[in-house]
């Protein structure tokens, strides 16, 4: 090849021509500078973009907890892995409700009941059977409180160093049997009212108290058993007498009309009983072993109250004219 040197000698004049053509190229071909801004604006953008992806996923998933309750019960169930569903809160299981003491449902609260409180130790006497045993308009009221002054009159009129001396108790120790209106007389002037009541323990006692004016008059007591020993099916006080006369001075001008009363013990083979005054018929009650006949003279009389007693079937088992321990007849 014409002008072609050998080692080393000079190029050929076309292939130098095409080498420095090439050069000049790549002289021209130049890459575009980097982007550094654009690239840099778009980094900022996508990474806020995650940041807003990821916290969305962190709100649904703070809104619908793994463990869910059922809508059915109480059990809870685990959802499978992946996004948690939205749940609307028409959607959402209801807290489970539990009944409170008053009765008014409250979410998960348990019952709470307080212990009842104790009772308080009772301050004033039991009633009677029977409220044909509060006579003349005399309530339970004024009997309690006539026996309350009754027992103060007891203790205020104690003499020093009584050895018969009792003390009678508390007014919710006794039972009130009878309270009807008392008729004063030549011996004991001035109208009030009497209160009879019993009690058991510690020592069965049996009181007749008059109030007057307000205020305890006169009282009588009796302790241990009522019938004293005595077989018979009934036993009248002994004391009856203080409810169904006026005075001795008085005999044959008594004060009229006339309340009067007589109480006694039964026996539980009496199922009834029957009294008469003054040929005119009275009612009895029979209370916890104690029995109280009353009713209103309208004349004059000379003979006691006439009782009788009946079993269940009817049976007469008692008669007060049969009686040898009891006065028939009037001082």
């Amino acid at each position: 090849m014409s002008g072609e040197k050998q080692g080393g000698a000079a190029e050929p004049e076309f292939e130098a021509r095409v080498r420095a053509l090439l050069a000049g190229d790549a002289a021209l071909v130049r890459p575009s500078p980097v982007p550094y801004p654009e690239i840099r604006r778009r980094g900022v953008l996508e990474r806020r973009r995650r940041l807003a992806v990821g916290g969305a996923a962190l709100a649904a998933l703070a809104a619908v907890p793994v463990g869910a309750y059922a809508l059915g019960g109480g059990a809870t169930t685990t959802s499978p892995a992946g996004p948690s569903p939205t749940v609307l809160a028409s959607e959402r299981p209801a807290p489970t409700l539990s009944a409170t003491a008053s009765g008014t449902a409250s979410p998960t609260a348990s019952a709470t009941v307080s212990p009842p409180a104790p009772s308080a130790t009772p301050t004033e006497p039991a009633h009677p059977a029977s409220a044909q045993q509060l006579l003349d308009g005399i309530t339970f009221g004024h009997a309690a409180e006539g026996l309350g002054k009754c027992l103060d009159y007891n203790k205020a009129h104690r003499l020093p160093k009584d050895p018969t001396y009792t003390d009678l108790g508390s007014p919710a120790d006794y039972r009130i049997i009878l309270a009807m209106r008392s008729t004063g007389d030549s011996n004991a002037p001035g109208d009030g009212y009497f209160v009879v009541a019993v009690r058991e323990k510690p020592v069965p006692t049996r009181l007749i108290c008059t109030v007057k004016d307000g205020a305890a008059s006169g009282l009588n007591t009796s302790t241990g058993d009522p019938f004293g020993g005595a077989a018979t099916p009934v036993v009248p006080d002994i004391n009856s007498g203080k409810l169904y006369q006026q005075s001795v001075i008085d005999k044959g001008n008594w004060k009229l009309p006339f309340r009067w009363g007589i109480i006694g013990g039964y026996r539980a083979s009496v199922a009834t009983m029957t009294v008469s005054y003054g040929g005119g018929a009275g009612e009895v009650v029979l209370d916890h072993g104690w029995f109280v006949a009353t009713g209103t003279l309208t004349k004059q009389v000379t003979a006691a109250p006439h009782l009788k007693g009946y079993d269940a079937t009817g049976k007469l088992v008692y008669d007060s004219d049969r009686d040898a321990s009891y006065e028939k007849t009037l001082p």
